[in-house]
């Protein structure tokens, strides 16, 4: 379960000619779009206003600042990566060349939940959006077809709508795909400060006070009323105060999970040595800047306490300016900006099992391509994946999931780094980590940190998962992988 994958090897399969290999058709433009694409969604335009309602009130913006500081660590670490392995599969093929096959396995089974939830939690906020543009044209989607049975309905059908469309058209292939991305960011970035330029005059102080809502847990730790481990396992942790900060960063930090997208695109880079640097940390930059002063104004337009149980907060806040006149253009373009996200975490999700099928862990058909070079049985099989979660599971669930499976990722190619910098330091890097091993030390520490302050029932999914995961291995990968049956021949 160790053996490794040599640098060199990977790139020289990526360079194989043939039906099994990826187009090179993106730019580094292409590529900041994909991320910026992947980036801005339901993190900002939904889970922003639950963290605020739930977690952090208005101090929701210190918990961006806190996810992007563990972004930025973990992203300085993916950009080496991705410009020394310029090939599809993220942390999986770092993983693969770093610490072996058995954590590349982990780290790709995690990376499928990820990418096909981030989708399905888009989708289901996508369909509350959708319903509302219909209702200006006096069309409304029956309460039942919006919601899933644990809401109360019977199953979200445009959630499972928009899935099967964007699947059918990666289908299709990258660059088109890319192309419509492209527009959808254009749109969604122009929404963005349309509302923060708008909204910034309308900012009422009250809002924001107080900055920091009071935990009634840690005032009780404080006075020696309850007992720090008594108080880790209460209600009153994460609900406001310090830890109320921190859960909401680690519910946030799904609002970032798109940067890493863009190394799972590497192999369709034109110059991904130059590119991936760019895209990764350009679009994280980018984002962390629109994010915080996005989350400045929208807990100053509107009372954080009114933003619980909204599934429009967005809406809800702008409704403050007085500007009803925009609401329309409002709702088309953040249903464009959830469109881009949905189409990259699928781009992705199918990325990362094109590698796994290539190195044997999986069956061939999720390698084989089709005539416009995109793996079509891999869009396929996740269609139906991702639309069982959109239309029945709650946005709510399906956000925690998708945050503690990036937190593990990310821990990963941290720890990457460090390995790779010992065992291979003459390896060539077109673009190095700063500060070695101070900046993936405090990438560990802190997703780490934010992996402990989500709630238990998502470390039970997580555990769930990847026990699913370690049978197909042991089952099937394992007998299969190509470098174990290679070197066991030699």
């Amino acid at each position: 379960m160790l053996y490794k994958k040599s640098i060199p090897q990977i790139i020289s399969e990526s360079r194989e000619s043939g039906e099994h290999t990826l187009k090179r058709t993106l730019s580094s433009t292409g590529l900041i779009a994909l991320g910026v694409g992947a980036i801005i969604g339901a993190g900002l335009f939904s889970l922003t206003g639950i963290a605020a309602a739930e977690n952090a009130g208005p101090a929701v913006i210190l918990s961006f600042v806190i996810a992007a500081l563990a972004c930025s660590f973990a992203g300085l670490c993916y950009a080496e990566f991705a410009s020394m392995i310029p090939v599809a599969g993220s942390a999986y093929t770092y993983s693969y060349a770093t610490m072996g096959e058995f954590v590349a396995w982990i780290i790709g089974w995690d990376l499928v939940l990820e990418y096909a939830l981030a989708s399905a939690t888009v989708a289901v906020s996508w369909s509350q959006y959708f319903n509302q543009l219909l209702m200006i044209f006096g069309i409304s989607i029956p309460e039942q077809l919006l919601k899933g049975p644990w809401e109360g309905g019977v199953i979200n059908l445009p959630a499972i709508i928009i899935v099967c469309l964007l699947s059918l058209l990666l289908m299709r292939g990258t660059k088109e795909s890319s192309t419509v991305n492209n527009l959808l960011v254009i749109l969604k970035v122009s929404v963005v400060l349309i509302f923060i330029v708008l909204g910034w005059s309308f900012i009422d102080a009250a809002n924001h006070s107080p900055f920091i809502p009071a935990n009634e847990g840690e005032e009780m730790v404080k006075s020696g009323q309850l007992g720090f481990w008594e108080f880790l396992t209460s209600d009153h942790f994460g609900k406001f105060g310090i830890t109320g900060i921190l859960r909401a960063a680690g519910v946030l930090f799904f609002a970032f999970v798109g940067f890493d997208a863009v190394s799972t695109a590497a192999q369709e880079a034109k110059n991904p040595k130059k590119g991936m640097p760019i895209g990764i940390i350009g679009s994280l930059v980018v984002c962390t800047v629109l994010y915080v002063l996005f989350s400045y104004v929208m807990t100053g337009l509107e009372n954080y306490q009114a933003f619980k149980g909204d599934a429009k907060p967005v809406a809800t806040a702008f409704a403050k300016t007085g500007y009803t006149f925009l609401n329309s253009a409002l709702i088309v373009t953040i249903i464009a900006g959830y469109t881009s996200v949905i189409l990259v975490m699928l781009l992705g999700q199918s990325r990362v099992f094109y590698s796994m099928s290539k190195d044997g862990l999986l069956p061939k058909m999720f390698s084989d391509l089709s005539k416009n070079q995109t793996p079509w049985k891999t869009n396929l099989i996740f269609m139906i994946f991702v639309s069982v979660f959109a239309g029945f599971v709650p946005v709510s669930d399906l956000g925690h999931m998708v945050s503690i499976g990036t937190l593990f990722a990310f821990t990963l190619v941290c720890v990457g780094i460090l390995v790779l910098r010992k065992t291979s330091p003459e390896l060539e890097r077109p673009f190095k980590t700063p500060f070695v091993p101070v900046i993936p030390i405090l990438g560990i520490i802190v997703c780490i940190l934010l992996m402990a302050s989500l709630p238990f029932e998502s470390w039970e999914r997580l555990g769930i998962w990847l026990l699913i995961g370690l049978v197909i291995y042991f089952l099937y990968g394992k007998k299969h992988s190509k470098i174990r049956n290679a070197q066991r021949k030699g």
